[in-house]
């Protein structure tokens, strides 16, 4: 007689009764959730008791600010809501800068953090912080989650938000009891479809009127351009309507460099073409952005002969800083796709401004045998082609990748412009080579960046990530130099850090390969060698500590004061 056994429960059936824990990893299951980014702790060990029984790919970091910037880049790169873990108390507050970072950059996350468990919390209990309240001026929506039966649709609702209109981070709140708790299954929930808005009949109507009108009309590309995915509509309407371009630093990438029209990035490292066509426009077309105070300079010496049309998906931004003759509020493609982009003949003016991007082109013949960080990153970028990522920390190098990297898309260029978050670098090449692993993504680190998130290293090992870093070493913080010697006087306070470790013994005690450089020959054989790395790998680059980064608006002057590199031949 043939023994009688119980067949294994059907992986499509899920148990009627599920954990709030449970329910959290079955939802970033059904929401498609690929990884999260985080750190365990008290208050969230239930969410980490239920993660091995989901399909959601953890990534554990070493400090809980690199898991949300990790988050951040996989939302830049993707479109996709990050997703970042972290316990209550010191977990949660260490997400703070990471949250800070996508908010002001417009970028989808979702970070879910522990909490005490209600009957505990306002009795400042251990690790309690009321994190929701902490972080409500730098999120796009909060949520606490008081039931578990909610899990599900509070966390589909986190998600529709993040990634809805204009993206921007989310936190989801998680009482410790709530984790705890049983409920019957509520079954899966998925993010409601976000309807933008169609911009109007008249805004349109005059936007068209005053592009048919200009004669020295320009388009101004921001960041909104990538989060959207209409760079490649952008193009189009730019190849077809023969209107010349400028950048901000998030909308690098929605025109190569090397394209006909673009005359690079405007502002206060901006290209001196492309800041003077900026000042001299009849007509601003100003796509996803927001006239950031590092784009715009002086703003009531900004753009002074300009009319300006402003085509965004946040009603908030329009006129908030600028007036804008046609303000067109809408889903980016929808308002580009209903705009007859047709303008009169405006040939004298780009045959003026396109002999400007030639005569101010930049300069890598730099003297002497150093390496000149403008020449190396550029010869990289070159080298990798599409395929070529950058993830920078901020600082000197942040402008010198931002000035001669040539980015294909803007979801190549991962950089903190809002916040100017220094740690940056490392954490979001990790997020952003998990994104998209077929890409070649480059931290470009400064010593002073890399020293405040390096533990990651220990990341990169624990999963072989193949991230390759470029640590451009000064020994300095090389812009508070920068400005220390332009601003003040030359008295260098706190900038000096001589006393770095050896960079290439503290990546082999981590376990990456490295290796430094320092002389202008090497160069070459350098990017051969991170090129060919199959695992992480990180180049120590040793460069001048005088060297500056050239054009620089200062402080409180329009874009048409721009300082020039001294001595220059």
């Amino acid at each position: 007689m043939t023994a009688m056994t119980t067949p294994a429960p059907s992986p499509e059936i899920e148990p009627a009764t599920r954990t709030g824990a449970q329910l959290v990893v079955d939802t970033l299951g059904a929401l498609g959730v690929e990884c999260v980014f985080g750190y365990p702790g008290g208050a969230i060990m239930p969410v980490y008791d239920a993660l091995p029984q989901g399909s959601t790919r953890h990534i554990l970091v070493r400090h809980e600010q690199a898991a949300a910037f990790a988050a951040d880049a996989y939302g830049r790169a993707t479109g996709r809501a990050g997703v970042c873990l972290a316990t209550s108390g010191p977990g949660a507050t260490n997400l703070i800068t990471g949250i800070a970072n996508a908010y002001l950059d417009s970028v989808p996350m979702v970070a879910i953090t522990g909490q005490v468990a209600q009957p505990m919390m306002g009795t400042d209990a251990f690790q309690e912080t009321d994190i929701f309240g902490m972080t409500m001026p730098i999120v796009k929506h909060s949520i606490i989650i008081r039931r578990p039966e909610d899990i599900p649709a509070m966390l589909a609702e986190a998600f529709a938000i993040a990634e809805g209109g204009r993206p921007g981070p989310v936190l989801v709140d998680l009482p410790k009891d709530v984790q705890q708790a049983q409920c019957d299954n509520p079954g899966k929930r998925l993010p409601k479809a976000d309807v933008l808005p169609s911009p109007s009949q008249e805004s349109i109507a005059e936007a068209e009127k005053l592009i048919a009108a200009s004669q020295r009309p320009l388009f101004y590309l921001g960041g909104g351009i990538g989060r959207s995915n209409a760079s490649e509509m952008v193009r189009r309407i730019v190849d077809e309507s023969g209107i010349p371009a400028v950048a901000t630093l998030q909308g690098l990438g929605v025109l190569p460099p090397e394209h006909p029209a673009m005359l690079g990035m405007l502002g206060m490292h901006g290209h001196r073409a492309a800041n003077m066509a900026v000042q001299e426009s009849d007509l601003l077309i100003v796509v996803g952005a927001r006239f950031d105070d590092r784009a715009t300079g002086k703003l009531a010496e900004f753009a002074p002969h300009a009319s300006v049309v402003h085509i965004d998906v946040d009603a908030a931004e329009l006129g908030k800083l600028r007036f804008a003759h046609a303000a067109v509020c809408g889903n980016l493609k929808a308002s580009l796709a209903a705009i007859d982009f047709a303008r009169g003949d405006i040939q004298p003016w780009t045959d003026r401004i396109m002999a400007d991007r030639t005569a101010y082109a930049p300069r890598y013949d730099a003297p002497g045998n150093g390496i000149y960080a403008p020449a190396m990153l550029k010869a990289l970028s070159e080298r990798v082609g599409d395929d070529f990522v950058a993830a920078c920390d901020v600082g000197q190098h942040q402008m010198w990748v931002a000035q001669h990297c040539r980015f294909s898309r803007p979801q190549a260029h991962l950089t903190s412009g809002g916040l100017g978050a220094m740690g940056y670098g490392l954490p979001a090449a990790i997020g952003a080579k998990l994104a998209e692993p077929e890409k070649e993504v480059f931290a470009i680190c400064g010593d002073g960046g890399f020293q405040m998130n390096i533990q990651e290293l220990a990341t990169l090992r624990r999963y072989q990530i193949p991230v390759k870093i470029v640590l451009l070493d000064n020994a300095m913080l090389g812009l508070v130099r920068q400005w220390q010697e332009l601003f003040f006087a030359g008295n260098y306070s706190e900038v000096d850090l001589s006393d770095n470790p050896d960079f290439v013994e503290v990546a082999n005690a981590f376990g990456i390969e490295a290796f430094g450089i320092e002389r202008r020959e090497e160069v070459d054989g350098a990017i051969d060698r991170l090129m060919a790395a199959r695992g992480p790998i990180l180049a120590h680059v040793r460069i001048d500590p005088e060297e500056n980064v050239w054009p620089l608006v200062p402080p409180g002057k329009s874009n048409a004061e721009m300082m020039e590199k001294r001595n220059e031949t």
